[in-house]
Formats: C-alpha cells, sequence, structure tokens
C-alpha cells in the first residue's frame, strides 16, 4: 500500500469522536496492517510530516504512533532513510477453526500435551452452577451475611501486615487451633494443630499430595463410580489411575487387585460420592491393614460429612488409622460457600512439615485475612449454628424431593444417597441414555448430571445426580415434573 492509498485508507479508519486518542488509533492500524501482511517487511513508512499533512493531523500525533511502533517491535528506524516495517513479525500464521464439543479431535497435538488433550476433550466441570438441581452446591443464598460482614470489618480495622501478606506454611494457626478442635468433637478426627494445613480446597490438596508422595507412572486406587475432579487431578500429576468398585460397604478391590499394592487409595469412606454408601467398618480396617503392610497412602475425602439427616455421624477413617496412613481432606465449599476455596488436610506427624513447605513453594497461597475471620466464625459459635440451620432446610427439601419422585415415578423406583449430603441419585434402567437426558433438561434450565460419567470404565451404569439443597422448596415439584417427562420418553425411546 503506497502513499496517497495509505493515507486514504487511514482516514477511513479514524474516528475523530472516539474516546481513544488519533495516536493511538495510528498506531492500531498500522500495527493491524502489518500483522496482516498489508505492510511487507521492509516497506517503508511515509514521512511523519507527510502523513500528517495528507490526513489532517498534528505531527506530533503521527511521531507518537510510530514511536509506539517502534517500541513494540512493529517498525525499524534509521537515521536520515525513514522508518521500515521490521521482518521481525512478519509470521507464517495458521489459522484453524477448532469446534470446542469436538476438541479431542481438533486440538493440534503441538501446543498440548498427551495429558493436556485428555483433560480438556474429556472435561466434566460446568460453566453452569446455580440451575436447578446442580450437585454439590449448597444453597449460598442462606449463608449468614451479616455476620460475616462484621467479623470482617473487625480484622480490616486493625489489619496487620501478616495478614496482608503471603502465606507461609500451614496456614493461620488460631484457626488450625479451633479446625481441630471442631473436628475431633464431630468427626472423631485425631491430631493437634500442627497436623493441621490449610489449603484452597480439594484439588490443591490432591496435587499437592500426588507431587509429594508419588512418582510420575505410580498408580492410585479410585473408586468407580466416584467423583471425576479428583481422577483428573491425579492424571493431570502424571499417576496411573485404577478404577475399584464399590458396593454397600465401600471400597471392594478383587484379589487380583490387592496383588499389586497402589501408591495412592483415594475413598469417600463416610459417605460414598457419588452414590452414598458408608464403608463398612470390616472394611474400613481391612483397608488400614493393607495400607500399613504395603506402605500406601490413603486419602480420606470427608466432603460433606456435616450433612448427615439419619443417625448419628458417621466417624472419620482416620480416626480409627493406629498405623498414620491416612491423609484426611475437607473443605468449607459445602457448608459455607463454594467461592471461599478455603479447605483443610490433616497429615501424619512425618508429612506435617514437608507438606507445609511444598503447599508455600508450589502455590503461595494467601487469604489469612478471611482465616483469620473464619477461626472467629467458628470460636463464636456461628459456624455450628448455620450448619445445624442448613442441615434442617437441605433435609425438608431431600424429602420433598423424594416425594415427587415417588409420585411420578414409583414408590419403588431406585434411588442411593438418600440419608445424607446435598444430592441424589436416581437410578435408570440398563440401556438409557441419562447423557441424553442430562443435555435434554439442560435445553430447559435444569442441571442434572449423568451417573454413566463418574465411572472410569466400561462398566458404567446409568442414572442421574439432582442436587436439592440450591433449589427453592416451593420449587422442587414443578420443577421435577418437568424433569419427568424427559426421563419416561427417554426411557420409552430407549
Amino acid at each position: 500500500m503506497k502513499g496517497g492509498a495509505l493515507a486514504e485508507y487511514v482516514l477511513q479508519h479514524l474516528d475523530r469522536q472516539s474516546a481513544r486518542t488519533l495516536s493511538r488509533q495510528l498506531y492500531r492500524i498500522f500495527s493491524q496492517l502489518i500483522l496482516d501482511g498489508v505492510l511487507q517487511a521492509g516497506e517503508k513508512l511515509p514521512a511523519s510530516r507527510t502523513l500528517a499533512q495528507e490526513c489532517g493531523l498534528s505531527r506530533n500525533t503521527v511521531v507518537q504512533a510510530y514511536e509506539q511502533l517502534l517500541a513494540e517491535g512493529y517498525v525499524e528506524s534509521y537515521t536520515g532513510s525513514g522508518t521500515f516495517v521490521s521482518a521481525a513479525v512478519q509470521v507464517q500464521q495458521q489459522v484453524e477453526t477448532v469446534d470446542t464439543l469436538t476438541l479431542s479431535t481438533a486440538v493440534p497435538h503441538w501446543e498440548l500435551s498427551t495429558r493436556g488433550i485428555e483433560m480438556v476433550s474429556r472435561a466434566q466441570a460446568s460453566p453452569q452452577q446455580w440451575q436447578p438441581f446442580v450437585a454439590g452446591v449448597p444453597d449460598v443464598s442462606l449463608f449468614p451475611n451479616q455476620i460475616w460482614l462484621r467479623l470482617l470489618r473487625r480484622h480490616w480495622k486493625t489489619a496487620k501486615p501478616e495478614l496482608l501478606t503471603y502465606a507461609h506454611g500451614a496456614g493461620y494457626l488460631p484457626l488450625r487451633e479451633a479446625l481441630i478442635e471442631h473436628l475431633r468433637l464431630a468427626r472423631g478426627v485425631r491430631g493437634s494443630a500442627e497436623h493441621v494445613l490449610l489449603i484452597s480446597g480439594l484439588h490443591q490438596a490432591l496435587s499437592l499430595t500426588a507431587h509429594l508422595l508419588a512418582e510420575p507412572g505410580m498408580t492410585v486406587w479410585m473408586e468407580n463410580p466416584g467423583y471425576w475432579g479428583a481422577s483428573t487431578v491425579l492424571k493431570m500429576a502424571g499417576l496411573k489411575v485404577v478404577p475399584i468398585a464399590v458396593d454397600e460397604e465401600g471400597l471392594a478391590p478383587t484379589a487380583e487387585q490387592m496383588r499389586e499394592p497402589p501408591r495412592l487409595i483415594f475413598v469417600t469412606p463416610s459417605h460414598q460420592y457419588p452414590l452414598g454408601h458408608v464403608m463398612s467398618l470390616a472394611r474400613r480396617r481391612l483397608l488400614l491393614e493393607y495400607a500399613y503392610q504395603h506402605g500406601s497412602w490413603i486419602i480420606e475425602d470427608d466432603y460433606d460429612s456435616e450433612f448427615r439427616f439419619e443417625g448419628q455421624p458417621i466417624a472419620s477413617l482416620q480416626g480409627l488409622d493406629q498405623y498414620h496412613r491416612v491423609i484426611y481432606m475437607g473443605t468449607f465449599s459445602k457448608t459455607l460457600f463454594p467461592g471461599m476455596r478455603l479447605g483443610y488436610m490433616v497429615l501424619p506427624q512425618t508429612l506435617t512439615r514437608y507438606f507445609a513447605t511444598g503447599v508455600s513453594e508450589l502455590y503461595r497461597d494467601g487469604r489469612l485475612l478471611e482465616q483469620a475471620v473464619l477461626c472467629d466464625f467458628i470460636t463464636e459459635g456461628h459456624y455450628a449454628a448455620h450448619v445445624r440451620r442448613v442441615r434442617l432446610h437441605y433435609a425438608r427439601r431431600q424429602s420433598v424431593l423424594r416425594e415427587v419422585i415417588a409420585e411420578t415415578l414409583g414408590e419403588n423406583w431406585p434411588l442411593s444417597n438418600h440419608e445424607a449430603g446435598l444430592h441424589l441419585v436416581v437410578h435408570l434402567p440398563v440401556g438409557t441414555d441419562d447423557v441424553r437426558i442430562s443435555q435434554a433438561a439442560q435445553a430447559i434450565g435444569l442441571m442434572v448430571r449423568p451417573l454413566s460419567k463418574y465411572y472410569l470404565d466400561k462398566n458404567a451404569k446409568p442414572g442421574l445426580l439432582l442436587g436439592y439443597a440450591n433449589v427453592d422448596e416451593a420449587l422442587i415439584k414443578p420443577y421435577f415434573r418437568r424433569l419427568v417427562s424427559i426421563i419416561q420418553s427417554a426411557i420409552a425411546s430407549d
């Protein structure tokens, strides 16, 4: 593009009414022409005085644009010769349209690792986290905002510098002291504050554990079905995930599987996710003995133990561990709100120092001020009161959901996970396409997850996870009646 043609192009694309300065607009026009290859490498730009006259601009405006192009490497300037397009920016561009729905075949292999391709092509995290029946999400509208705000203001008034900088080590000591006391009384967890490590949630805790305790290629046992997020994190750490079936007593490895001990064993013994089974005492003792004999580490995910609606709370596996092979993990995402991103680990004494160092080196956490607020929230009794209050809400909502299921699908329709938690599993006849049901439900604004996606092998069973915690009690029945027509239609066609 030469002389007058270039000036005419500039005049067509300048917006003198724009809030953006004319020099900035001129810079953007030239940089885009260079990136598009319209202005070729080595091509000389018009002299600043000439371009200013032809476009009706001040010379300073053109000079400022040229200086920005020079600073960012778009052009090169030679005293006495002029300004030229740099050869460095003339890069061959390959444009590919990637369909995110078929990412497993469209992702360019030179861009992502093999593990990366597998992760993004099988991703299950939903962008919708507040639709009716989304599983695992509490009713955040029940959170006592005013109490939290009062405690937060208290700390901000006298905020110490050490609470506003990076966290180092295991986290805010008073919160760890309050937390271990709560866990001792509520969950039968053994230990002291020095065994507690504050982290941002289960995913970070698993990543830290995998990096510190396992080499790439080592084996981890995962419950099948189980939490897909846990298996994703462990796979991305380079571990070999082995699916282990669960029955009504919990994790049920075969004799053949037990002949090949894993490095890590991931379990949800107090409330199996997603089916809701409680691991029996016999199975717990067997698992602890097996881990001790073979040097395996047990990861206990106690993700929603506070919400049990029938009988007494189930004691933690960690409380039975006389061999110190259990790493206990929990979170405030279910009891308070997911956006808090705060959880905890209770570690064997032999690991505490290494994990405290690891979390500082790998993640550079902070949120110490929020930890101080949460400490007050617990020690002043607000946490226990909040959990008691929302437990009653969730129990009523689950009861309403079970009622409408019986009314529409029949009283004997197979369900699981009804004693506790934030969701129910509605089982479906063999051969039913639960993924198609989930997609159809989402199209009408209902977020139900297909049970088959929680399996790690080809023995998947169909079903639907229905979260009830975040659905208003009055809306559960009308919402489910909309869903049941989709279920019945799918069963009939399959």
